[in-house]
Parts: structure tokens; sequence; C-alpha cells
């Protein structure tokens, strides 16, 4: 046994959100690794992350990937911005060594940064995120790493995730706070030729946003690019993907009521799915 008594044997891929958004991830990677096993946690008691301290977020995120471990998960995606940008690290350089330094946790931003670099002309990103995402600057300090020489605005959308989870994001009443937003971050640089959507329920509201912004402009959704780097991952690290199952089977957690994540879910995945409620 490892330190955190967890077992040897081979698992599924955990894949952990606050709430509903990293079943747009989730999504994405079944499509690239379908053979492969999933459990999905979604902590949607404790929802909204993105308005939460550094603290709160790290200390609920390393409850969430330690109770993955725990079911034979030996990697971990951080399907969540929040997540990503305020407990990644502390988790990847703190906690891992202590717990089981066999396992891996990763998360979205880096990954989606590593693309932008391919898709942007002329260097001016923009950045939909949620309030926490954008207060941590993690997406302004992972391009500054790969690209010092690009100017990034960041601009907060509190009221899109509330839009998506109140089932509003195809009604009129979303192209308000839409437009509002995409005119607010034009207006910090009008030369932004890429936009990131920052927050894993955005792709629900892809098609406003894409009527918002200006022609021209591209706009990145995480999940395929999370995607790729994923399988890119296992090619170059067989250790890890040696330690996965493979029975093509999904199983969907949450910390709140089941009935309401199963329906809402399938929101998210265009399919119906059941849940199980734990606590972390």
């Amino acid at each position: 046994m490892n330190a955190g008594n967890f077992s040897a044997a081979p698992g599924p891929v955990g894949v952990f959100d606050s709430g509903y958004g990293g079943l747009t991830i989730l999504s994405e990677i079944r499509k690239v690794l379908p053979g492969y096993d999933y459990i999905y946690l979604g902590d949607n008691a404790r929802a909204p992350y993105g308005s939460r301290s550094f603290d709160i977020v790290y200390e609920f995120t390393l409850e969430a990937v330690t109770e993955l471990f725990r079911r034979g998960c030996h990697l971990v995606i951080l399907a969540c911005n929040t997540a990503s940008a305020k407990a990644l690290r502390n988790i990847q350089q703190l906690d891992l060594q202590r717990l089981d330094p066999e396992r891996r946790v990763l998360g979205v931003i880096r990954p989606t940064v590593e693309a932008v670099g391919d898709i942007t002309r002329n260097g001016h990103i923009g950045i939909f995120a949620t309030p926490g995402t954008v207060a941590s600057e993690s997406y302004n300090i992972e391009i500054a790493k790969l690209h010092p020489e690009y100017a990034v605005s960041a601009h907060a959308c509190p009221m899109w995730v509330p839009l998506v989870e109140n089932r509003e994001s195809d009604r009129p009443g979303a192209d308000y706070f839409v437009r509002q937003d995409v005119d607010a971050l034009m207006d910090t640089d009008s030369e932004i030729d890429t936009i990131v959507l920052g927050c894993t329920h955005y792709p629900l509201l892809y098609p406003k946003i894409r009527a918002a912004v200006p022609e021209g402009i591209e706009i990145v959704r995480q999940g395929d690019i999370v995607a790729r780097s994923l399988v890119d991952y296992l090619r170059r690290h067989p250790e890890m993907e040696r330690s996965l199952t493979r029975s093509g089977h999904t199983q969907y957690l949450t910390t709140e009521n089941p009935d309401k994540f199963s329906s809402l879910a399938t929101l998210f995945l265009g399919h119906a799915i059941e849940a199980e409620r734990i606590e972390v």
C-alpha cells in the first residue's frame, strides 16, 4: 500500500468539477478515448466555486481528488477552470508526494494556453471566465510564460453560469448579458483576434457568443483541446496509460441531489444519465 492507502490496481480516469460544466470536457474526452472507464464527480452541494477564496477552493478540490483516488483513479482531470486556477499547483507540488507520488492531477488551463499559440494571428488574446478565475490571473500568468509578448485581456462573466444552470442559455434574455460582456471585453482591446471560453459552462452559450463576437475572431472551446492533450499525455506516459481500466463505463457522482444532477446533466451531455450522491 502507498502512503494514501489507495489501491494499486488499475482504475478509471477521474474527472472533477465544482458542478456541471466539466461534463463538456468529459464529453469530448469520451469521443477520443471511448473505451476507457471514467468517474465524474461534481461538487454541486458547494458550487459555485468561482466566488470562493483560494484556500476554500483548494480545500474542496483536494477533498474531491482524494475521494477519486480512493475510488481507484490514478489520473484525475480538474475539468474546472476555477479549481485549476486556485488548487492545481498546490496539489501537484504539495499533496501528491504525500498522497501517492505515482498518481497525477492535470488541469485545463495549461493545455488551453498551449493551443492558443497556434490559433492567434496577432497575439491579442481575450479571456471570458468566472470572477475567481479572472482574479487568479492564471491565464495571464500561463500565457506570459509561453508567450510574454502577447497582450491578454480577461473579463469576468458572473451571469453566464447561472444562465446555463437555469436553462436560460438558449432564450432571448441571455442575449443581453452575452452582448454586454462581449462589448466590455472588446472595449479593453479592439485588436483581440482570439477569445478563450475559460469556463466549462460557456460552450452552452456558444451560439449567442458567436453571434455577438465580431467576425474573424476565433472562439476557443476547451473540450476538444483538453481531450487531445490527454491523448498526447497518455502517449507520452505509457505507465499511466497502463493504470487505466477499459470497459467503456462512466460513473456519475454528485454531492447534491442525484435526481437534480441527472436532469441538468442531460443538458450538457445530450443524453440521460443516472447519478449517485456521495459525501467528500
